[in-house]
């Protein structure tokens, strides 16, 4: 027996070295916040791909509204330059009564099926609108057809929150007839009917209200 050394301390001596647990923690918290980054990443991607193809979406719908101004242009300039030999005026008014329940997002006029007025703004500029006049010209004597269409969009101000967001179309048409020498004012109402029981997408209305003044006196 070997005298003067320590059980204990051959056990130490013998005995495999432990890890380091401040270390460990470190590569954890490291792993932890990498990953976080990753997916903060991701989530920024996913928007800006978002975003970019809303900005497509608008462009496009840009677009086609020139090409179909373009292309009706002509057409337009003889309605006017018919109305304008004719002595018939014609003036259209867009009217907004719509409550703070509903958003529009874009307003669409046609007259005898030829674009006239085109707005898109869903960032609500439309509903600080109340009046627009869509058109103020000259159109020739006979029956015409105003045509509207909108895009109506949810807009539960934190209360109805299963409306928010909700979009749905409303379209309507009117025949009206321009006399000769007669100055036409059509004024295009978009209001909403009250009370309970009504859908939330069948409350909008759109009313046509026509007043005509003779500008010249026809002969007999």
């Amino acid at each position: 027996m070997i005298a003067g050394v320590a059980p204990s301390v051959l056990a130490q001596d013998g005995g495999a070295t432990s890890e380091d647990p401040g270390a460990a923690d470190a590569a954890a918290a490291e792993a932890a916040a990498a990953a976080e980054a990753d997916a903060a990443e991701e989530a920024r991607v996913k928007e800006a791909r978002r975003r970019l193809g809303t900005m497509e979406e608008q462009v496009n719908t840009q677009k086609e509204q020139v090409f179909r101004s373009k292309a009706t242009l002509q057409l337009l300039r003889e309605i006017v330059i018919q109305g304008a030999n004719s002595g018939s005026r014609s003036t259209v008014w867009h009217l907004n009564g719509l409550g703070k329940g509903y958003r529009v997002e874009s307003v669409a006029y046609y007259l005898d099926g030829q674009s006239i007025y085109a707005k898109f703004d869903p960032s609500g500029g439309l509903d600080d609108s109340e009046e627009i006049r869509i058109w103020d010209g000259a159109i020739p004597p006979g029956q015409h057809q105003l045509t509207v269409n909108m895009v109506l969009r949810g807009n539960g101000r934190k209360v109805f929150t299963y409306v928010e967001g909700y979009s749905f179309k409303v379209q309507s048409s009117y025949n009206f007839t321009a006399e000769e020498g007669q100055a036409t004012t059509l004024k295009v109402k978009v209001d909403e009917r009250k009370g309970f029981g009504i859908p939330y997408t069948e409350r909008p209305t759109v009313d046509f209200e026509l007043d005509a003044i003779q500008l010249v006196e026809t002969s007999e």
